[in-house]
């Protein structure tokens, strides 16, 4: 995967909140830079209770919004853009570094599926994910769906899917001694919440997988559900629980840990655009 690490290293080991995107309209990569005043100025209005704000005009808050051509999984795909929010540092001296306050990057990988037939005034970028404040969140939202006619939806992830991200990735292989596989089970209908947490060795895990997998670099439904099967009858086995009667909200692996309420953390860089890419599918079919 041809990713410059040095310039996507940002990406991993943050919690990243994920939403889908609707197609932008009249998006131009060339106007980047006054993208970034524009949306400066909105936040500086928000914040300041709607009073006007004059474009260009030094604010508290300063954003950038620059192109990462690295990630993208196909020609067809439109590569990422990274929206970055600053505190301007207040001190005297002019050297001082800004603080990042928030980070949110666009993205499509293999997001085919959207593009195919999409007109040329609009942008398929369906995968947008954020890192720091909802309060800047919601403004940079807001300024988004205002600008570009989009709209915005918080990306949540299903038991089903969540199970499919743990045996993907529980089956990869990794230059590097591996984490615990852990799953995070809720129990429902109780007084008081309950969750059971279910750490297997990452070795384990993938020789497990590795009997379940018919053909290597192919997955099927079938194969998830006989790796998940064999993973509860391990735990009842040994703790008279049936771990199929709770819901699965959260999995951890050496390369990405997945919440239910679609909170994304990419740990591994030899695997960020196949991460991605399963998040990009998941954007995708809410739009559609």
């Amino acid at each position: 995967e041809n990713v410059d690490l040095q310039k996507t290293a940002f990406l991993l080991r943050k919690a990243w909140t994920l939403y889908s995107v609707t197609p932008l309209y009249r998006f131009h990569r060339a106007r980047l830079r006054d993208y970034a005043r524009l949306l400066s100025a909105f936040i500086a209005a928000e914040k300041q209770k709607g009073l006007a704000v004059e474009v260009g005009v030094e604010l508290d808050i300063k954003v950038a919004v620059s192109s990462l051509a690295d990630l993208r999984g196909s020609e067809q795909d439109q590569a990422a853009v990274l929206v970055q929010l600053s505190l301007r540092s207040r001190a005297s001296s002019r050297n001082s570094e800004d603080k990042l306050v928030w980070l949110g990057w666009f993205c499509s990988v293999y997001g085919d599926d959207l593009s195919e037939n999409l007109p040329e005034d609009f942008t398929c970028l369906p995968l947008f994910l954020t890192h720091g404040a909802e309060s800047y969140t919601s403004m940079v939202g807001s300024w988004f769906q205002k600008t570009f006619d989009c709209c915005f939806r918080r990306l949540a992830i299903s038991p089903l899917n969540l199970s499919w991200m743990v045996a993907m990735w529980a089956g990869c292989k990794l230059d590097r001694a591996a984490s615990a596989v852990e799953l995070v089970f809720s129990v429902p209908h109780l007084s008081q919440p309950l969750d059971i947490s279910y750490a297997i060795h990452p070795e384990d895990a993938k020789a497990l997988w590795d009997t379940v997998q018919k053909t290597p670099g192919e997955i099927t439904q079938e194969e998830v559900d006989v790796f998940m099967d064999c993973l509860y009858a391990h735990f009842h086995r040994h703790f008279k629980i049936h771990l199929s009667a709770a819901k699965l909200v959260k999995v951890s692996t050496a390369v990405a840990s997945a919440h239910c309420d679609g909170i994304v953390k990419i740990l591994h860089s030899q695997y960020l655009l196949g991460v991605l890419m399963l998040l990009t599918e998941l954007a995708i079919s809410q739009i559609q």
